[in-house]
């Protein structure tokens, strides 16, 4: 089975298959998460996200990921630009990765907190819904064996550790 890690740090730096960029559905790389997967990835990032956008909301796009120590990044779509991440939206998207993963035969993931930057969703819930979606997949035949969220700072890494807890005790 899958093991599932929270840790805090930079999602940027990790030398996994493939980190998770908490998208718009234009797979327009512009502020929070997006710009630095650009600024630290490099122009290659976007160029190819030009070529698979825009993708529908509840939808994933996976591109190489330019300079970073990772090997892809799969877009996870979770809101138009200038909207929000909804429950629903985060609930599909999250499985979308998850399925874009599986077709690549992904063994190493690693997602951000999707949703509760520049999107404005609800922590605990954003915990709880991609933990689910994520424990879900898992319990099936699964390519991936680590899965990582890789939080920006202490109360996520903290809320998410409590959710984990919640989920599999």
């Amino acid at each position: 089975m899958a093991a599932i890690h929270i840790e805090l740090g930079d999602l940027t730096g990790y030398d996994t298959d493939a980190i998770v960029n908490a998208a718009n559905n234009e797979l327009i790389l512009g502020g929070g998460l997006a710009g630095a997967i650009r600024r630290r990835g490099g122009p290659s990032i976007q160029k190819e996200c030009d070529s698979h956008g825009p993708v529908a909301v509840g939808q994933a796009a996976i591109t190489g990921a330019g300079n970073l120590p990772a090997r892809h990044v799969i877009h996870q779509a979770s809101m138009a630009p200038g909207g929000r991440t909804t429950e629903e939206s985060l609930a599909k998207s999250t499985k979308a990765v998850l399925d874009r993963a599986e077709a690549n035969k992904l063994k190493t993931i690693a997602f951000p907190a999707t949703g509760t930057g520049i999107a404005g969703f609800d922590l605990r819930r954003c915990a709880e819904i991609m933990l689910d979606v994520v424990c879900e997949h898992i319990s099936g035949p699964t390519s991936l064996k680590d899965i990582y969220f890789v939080l920006y700072d202490e109360e996520a890494r903290s809320i998410f550790q409590k959710v984990k807890r919640e989920l599999l005790p």
